[in-house]
């Protein structure tokens, strides 16, 4: 794409762009400066950089190299990111002025505005080829059942086949503008990425923190002609609640993968945007990011949205507990084989023993990995998800192993005992619980999620505990999940209820309670303590919007985090907003408009 068209924007951030050549040239100058940094093949390099241009140059950069990379999540806890570290021993860590001071002393950092200077002092030329197809590409870490997370390290032979797969299957050409939203230590932007990249696309960065935003996402819909994104299927449900998503004819295709996609917001999305086209997408983080596809059909009078069949030079078994193909119609524990498997877990031979099997399908000695998730086939020959073998469960698109959660919850001096189930609620919002067994007097749901957080992501804290006595055990001495008791929050919140004062706190209580699925809020009462998250946030500043008719920036929920004190915002931009012009008369009797 380079050679084909040197001057055509490739990449644009927050009203800056790079062209095709630029980018390559800037890619090419990192990766010479980080081949005399010990960087080649086989070696890992760190990025712990927000969403920025510098991300985009940083990875080209890595991979021109001949390096792996291994993206780090700024908003990791320091204790995630240094189990992290010294799991994967990159060569180099590479940082710029945000994310500064995240990282751990003592390891190699490179800090890509800083050292702008010398790493432009090096050739603009591409690089020597030395990387192979087997050759690690990336190493992706995610929640561990053990306790840890875990590194799933691809090679550059399933990256490329799932990327030559896309473009035969989805076809972007230079017209095409792809959004990447979609956090880079999360396997869905590999695509997000490369596919633009290698097609003559354009690739339009949203900023930090915006993915969580459906009216930002919006407005860089329309602003930049967006014919191309990714949402896992709760962020595309508030994304279609937002009234704006009707002006969005530029929308070409929509992918959804990262959790199933109900039939109902299948029909949803073709009756607010009826011109484009909606996919669903299925695959581990195991696997070269997808594995099944299929396309969603308008009008369709199914249940349930099937994942499809394989992508090319994959192959998928639904196989029961001794490992035999099950029939039409039967569930069985789903297996994928083929050139997109991922080589194992970073570091964890018995882990990638226990879960990447031999294939006794194959001839020629291949493997299988085990997923854990269950579908059958249809009796078209397309495949149904249907669920879990165990306790991994999808929130938000977030992959979460609950016995990572009750690891760390243990090793708590108070807590005896600990088990996390994730529950829906009337308004089948899925949200973690966490049942306790452990020292009452000294235990509070405050102190354990600010413990929580020192040790994991915020989107694996637990928006409820429960304390027990012991935990309920079935009748052959096995803990029973079925009698774990709903979480009382209503009772919980009698005490402290604080009726509101006026009709903006009115309004804003029913917001809540209806958005939150309870049935009264008080206006002192912590918005995420009753259990809000930031796709819920996203709900309420639409409502607001359609309620008040005022636009607010996500950020105000998380700033405003009661009804005491988020009505004082509300009442301001109302202000705001009626108040943003006056008239002024100009010298020959005109009336002009002057901003406040």
């Amino acid at each position: 794409q380079v050679e084909k068209r040197p001057e055509a924007v490739a990449v644009i951030f927050e009203g800056k762009q790079l062209t095709y050549s630029q980018l390559n040239k800037k890619a090419n100058q990192l990766a010479h400066y980080l081949s005399t940094q010990g960087v080649g093949p086989e070696t890992l390099v760190g990025i712990c950089v927000e969403r920025s241009l510098e991300m985009i140059v940083g990875i080209l950069g890595i991979l021109k190299a001949g390096s792996a990379y291994l993206p780090i999540d700024p908003g990791y806890p320091k204790e995630r990111i240094a189990f992290m570290m010294e799991d994967a021993h990159p060569t180099v860590i590479l940082i710029h002025e945000p994310t500064r001071g995240i990282v751990p002393d003592g390891l190699k950092i490179i800090d890509l505005v800083s050292e702008d200077n010398m790493i432009v002092q090096f050739s603009e030329e591409n690089p020597a080829g030395s990387t192979h197809t087997q050759n690690l590409a990336y190493v992706i870490y995610t929640s561990g059942s053990t306790g840890k997370p875990k590194g799933s390290s691809l090679a550059h032979q399933g990256v490329v086949n799932r990327l030559v797969w896309m473009q035969q299957q989805y076809q972007l050409n230079e017209k095409d503008r792809v959004l990447q939203k979609t956090p880079f230590s999360f396997d869905v932007s590999v695509w997000e990425f490369f596919w633009p990249l290698i097609t003559g696309a354009r690739l339009v960065v949203l900023s930090p923190g915006a993915h969580k935003d459906s009216a930002r996402i919006t407005e860089l819909i329309e602003q930049e002609q967006i014919s191309t994104l990714h949402f896992v299927p709760s962020m595309l449900s508030v994304f279609l609640e937002t009234a704006e998503s009707l002006l969005c004819p530029s929308l070409r295709q929509v992918f959804c993968s990262g959790e199933a996609l109900p039939a109902n917001l299948q029909k949803q999305f073709f009756e607010k945007i009826p011109t484009a086209r909606l996919h669903n997408l299925y695959g581990p983080t195991e696997a070269s990011v997808d594995v099944t596809y299929w396309a969603c059909i308008p009008n369709s009078n199914d249940t349930t949205v099937p994942i499809g069949r394989p992508i090319a030079n994959t192959r998928i078994y639904l196989l029961d507990a001794h490992l035999n193909p099950v029939p039409v119609g039967v569930a069985g524990e789903l297996y994928i084989g083929g050139v997109g498997l991922a080589r194992g877990y970073l570091n964890q031979a018995d882990l990638t023993a226990d879960r990447f099997v031999p294939d006794t399908f194959d001839t020629t000695g291949g493997r299988l990995y085990r997923t854990g998730d269950l579908a059958r086939y249809r009796a078209d020959g397309n495949i149904e998800y249907i669920g879990r073998t165990d306790y991994q469960v999808k929130i938000r698109g977030f992959r979460i192993e609950l016995g990572e959660i009750e690891t760390i919850l243990a090793q708590h001096r108070e807590i005896h005992e600990a088990v996390v189930v994730a529950r829906e609620d009337s308004s089948g919002n899925k949200r973690l619980v966490a049942y306790v067994v452990g020292n009452e007097a000294s235990l509070s749901s405050d102190e354990l999620k600010i413990y929580l957080k020192a040790h994991l992501p915020d989107y694996m804290v637990p928006a409820a505990f429960v304390f027990l006595d012991c935990l309920p055990l079935s009748t052959n001495g096995k803990l029973d999940r079925k009698a774990l008791p709903e979480p009382d929050t209503a009772t919980e919140l009698v005490s402290q209820y604080v009726a509101p004062r006026n009709s903006i706190e009115e309004a804003l209580a029913k917001l809540w309670a209806e958005v939150l699925g309870l049935e009264q809020v008080g206006i002192h009462d912590d918005f995420f303590e009753l259990g809000g998250h930031s796709l819920l946030v996203t709900q309420i500043i639409s409502r607001i919007h359609t309620k008040f008719h005022i636009k607010l920036p996500l950020r105000t929920i998380f700033e405003y985090v009661t009804i005491a004190t988020l009505a004082d915002a509300v009442e301001t931009a109302q202000w705001q907003e009626m108040n943003h012009t006056q008239k002024n008369i100009t010298e020959d009797g005109q009336y002009e408009d002057i901003a406040i």
